[in-house]
């Protein structure tokens, strides 16, 4: 616990102090307590409110999140502060430290050691620089950084602190860590190695009852990188994912001694949720929020604190002034991300945008000629990550290439086979619903199938007709001007990602591969641009969809050739 000096000199009697700390008598004989966190999630590298993509202002990030946090602390010095992860990688600023300029301190480390967090969870993306990178931050952060459920394979032992206890105004507080076992799916292995993720309910189960039962906490507060695993009103599910990605209904529902859940990985503002009894609560992504929760406490005759109550509310950084000091730490990684972003590195001869996914775009093709030079490939699957990203005619940017592409992924080229082709497509297609007469797309698009999951191919023609049944939506499936036969066989190029089978893509499991890059997709996209000094401004036109009347693509299928 960390006790204000200025308390130290306070001349009040042992009832004052008492109440200043929270833990007060009462007439009835009984004490009361009250112990407030404040929790973070999937902050990706934001500190400056500053969108880099664009360069506009951003209503986010770590400098607005100190400013609530100074508030919150004036009213209670003794909160708590902790992050459900995803902290290292995920915009510009991070990215450039991690790979262009890795000796100073970690940015984000050296701003949320000045906010002075007790804990983070670890996130999946924080392995995405690999273990080199994370080591080093990891050393750098002044808090300990949790996770209960990954392990060293050789050992069998806990690759992290799986918890904390954190004594305040009397109270023990357990705080628990998870992350989502998700992370081999989506990342190499030399991204993790020696690392195991272990399934989160059984591990949740384990390491309350080692809190309840050999720390003797008063509440079980369980900070972790997964979020809701459901639509509580529908029951539906996301498309694609992973075996056991977010658990949170379930841990409440099925892990006893839990009181409160912080949450995170989906990027959700979750102000306030109780799931059989247990609070849940996730602020939202990139520091666009920060939630403050709060613990209520009695005990009666010097006996064990029990909970009485608990809430949660979301507070917005919408108008919230950056506090200056931040600023001034974050200045020198800021100016050299931006002097970064601000190179030219190539033309475009008018503005293009990725805005429409139901018709082929010239940016996406960029991504997709990219893969195929890259990786001497045939054929290109690749999906929209920013329907923001805008390349302006004129001079192109390092920014706006940047934008383009978010993620740290990179390539791999595998041996694939038609009938993996079409199976990929057919899951593609489920970015629409089934079909209902007089339905626009708009109104077809499924809710639970994410963007960045919406892959297109490159390399072959085809149209995905919507008005049919799953698994029969892909329709003239061309390749070289002929029909693709389920046997022929030709180099795929996709994102590891996609490999893995992030986004329910399982069907490349199996397939050899011929080629793996080291270096991420979007500095293969900078430096194409780079060597050709043009981007192709028209887009090829090799697919389009079909089956819903006035909403139909009609423009000519184009046969690509590269």
């Amino acid at each position: 616990m960390r006790t204000p000096a200025a308390l130290l000199l306070w001349p009040v009697a042992l009832l004052g102090l008492a109440s200043a700390l929270g833990a007060a008598p009462a007439p009835d004989g009984a004490a009361y307590a009250h112990v407030t966190l404040a929790s973070t999630t999937d902050l990706h590298g934001r500190i400056y409110p500053v969108d880099y993509s664009n360069d506009f202002p951003y209503e986010g990030g770590l400098a607005k999140i100190s400013s609530v946090l100074q508030r919150l602390r004036s009213d209670d010095p003794w909160l708590l502060l902790v992050d459900s992860g995803d902290t290292l990688e995920g915009n510009p600023l991070v990215y450039f430290h991690a790979r262009r300029n890795n000796a100073p301190i970690d940015p984000m480390m050296l701003v949320m050691n000045y906010l002075h967090y007790d804990s983070m969870a670890l996130g999946n993306h924080d392995f995405n620089f690999g273990l080199a990178v994370q080591d080093k931050a990891h050393a750098e952060a002044r808090f300990p950084w949790i996770s209960a459920n990954i392990y060293r394979k050789d050992t069998g032992q806990s690759a992290y602190t799986p918890y904390i206890v954190k004594e305040v105004k009397g109270v023990r507080i357990g705080i628990l860590g998870l992350t989502t076992p998700g992370v081999p799916y989506w990342d190499g292995p030399e991204n993790y190695p020696g690392l195991e993720f272990r399934e989160p309910v059984a591990e949740a189960r384990k390491w309350v009852a080692v809190l309840r039962r050999d720390e003797h906490v008063d509440a079980v507060v369980i900070t972790m990188h997964m979020g809701l695993e459901q639509n509580l009103g529908t029951g539906a599910t996301a498309v694609g994912a992973v075996p056991n990605e977010n658990r949170a209904i379930a841990i409440a529902r099925e892990v006893p001694g839990v009181d409160l859940i912080l949450m995170g990985h989906t990027h959700q503002d979750v102000p306030n949720l109780v799931v059989n009894g247990v609070l849940l609560a996730q602020a939202g992504r990139w520091g666009d929020h920060l939630i403050k929760a709060d613990l209520y406490f009695e005990r009666a005759g010097g006996g064990a604190w029990q909970v009485t109550a608990k809430s949660s509310v979301s507070l917005s950084m919408q108008g919230v002034t950056p506090d200056p000091e931040v600023l001034r730490l974050a200045k020198p990684y800021h100016e050299e991300t931006e002097r970064w972003l601000s190179q030219p590195v190539g033309t475009c001869d008018r503005d293009l945008d990725s805005r429409s996914n139901f018709a082929d775009s010239a940016m996406l093709d960029l991504v997709q000629r990219v893969q195929l030079e890259a990786g001497s490939a045939d054929v290109s699957l690749a999906s929209v990550f920013n329907p923001q990203a805008r390349i302006h005619a004129g001079q192109t940017t390092v920014r706006e290439l940047a934008a383009l592409y978010v993620y740290e992924n990179t390539l791999v080229v595998v041996q694939a086979t038609g009938r993996q082709l079409k199976e990929a497509l057919e899951h593609s297609a489920r970015f629409f619903l089934p079909y209902a007469p007089g339905k626009t797309l708009s109104q077809l698009v499924n809710p639970d199938f994410y963007l960045y999951n919406f892959d297109k191919a490159e390399g072959v023609s085809y149209e995905m007709d919507i008005s049919r049944p799953y698994g029969d939506r892909i329709q003239h499936l061309m390749y070289h001007g002929a029909p693709l036969q389920p046997d022929q066989t030709f180099r795929l190029a996709m994102n590891n990602y996609r490999y893995s089978g992030g986004g329910g893509y399982a069907m490349f499991k199996t397939a050899p591969v011929v080629m793996r890059a080291s270096v991420p997709i979007r500095d293969l996209l900078i430096d194409w641009v780079e060597r050709h000094h043009v981007i192709p401004s028209t887009p090829v036109n090799n697919w389009r969809i079909v089956g819903v009347g006035s909403a139909d693509v009609n423009s000519p299928l184009a046969t690509p050739t590269y």
